[in-house]
């Protein structure tokens, strides 16, 4: 997804990346902890294998399907359909996932932290850069509305953003029909 942290309105810092959360946390095929249970029932493993990131200006999912059974590469396109249009944004789930998402800024401050919270403004010279960090700010995750991030969802998560690169043993026919099959029908916002 071509959109991450610069993209984000004042009352988004860190959804980008909170949203990237969100992906794992449930979405229009998938329930609470059905899609991450599907993909480790095929041999992956989250974070290893089953993993995202988030940049200032990039979302990156990655999505490493084994190819020996047709239902995977089946389900393994739903997943990433879902990523794209489908994922829930439930109150109750949001609320869970800010421990966690509060956890991965805690566990970043450091030495490092401390140096680019100095250099980053100088190197990006008074530019959104250097308020957009991907990860946010405690308040902004302890404090920002579902509305926001459902906004930021919204407006950056549409197919004129998004790519879908397919590597593997598949025929590029079949890769193509999936890719025209599950993201043929999804809208870019009117305006």
């Amino acid at each position: 997804v071509k959109a991450g942290s610069i993209l984000e309105d004042e009352d988004q810092l860190g959804l980008a990346h909170f949203t990237e959360h969100m992906a794992f946390n449930g979405s229009k095929h998938f329930k609470k902890h059905e899609m991450v249970s599907y993909l480790q029932s095929m041999g992956l493993k989250f974070g290893a294998d089953l993993n995202a990131y988030t940049g200032f200006n990039e979302t990156v999912y990655m999505l490493p399907i084994p190819t020996d059974q047709r239902d995977n590469i089946e389900k393994g396109f739903l997943v990433l359909e879902d990523w794209a249009q489908g994922v829930s944004f439930h109150a109750p789930d949001i609320d869970q996932e800010r421990a966690i998402v509060l956890e991965e800024l805690r566990l970043g401050k450091g030495a490092q932290d401390r140096m680019n919270k100095l250099l980053l403004p100088k190197v990006f010279s008074g530019s959104q850069y250097a308020k957009r960090l991907p990860i946010g700010t405690e308040e902004s995750i302890k404090g920002f509305r579902i509305e926001a991030i459902k906004r930021f969802y919204k407006d950056w998560y549409r197919p004129d953003l998004m790519a879908v690169v397919v590597v593997g043993d598949i025929e590029p026919g079949d890769a193509q029909g999936l890719v025209e099959t599950h993201f043929g029908a999804l809208t870019n916002p009117v305006d």
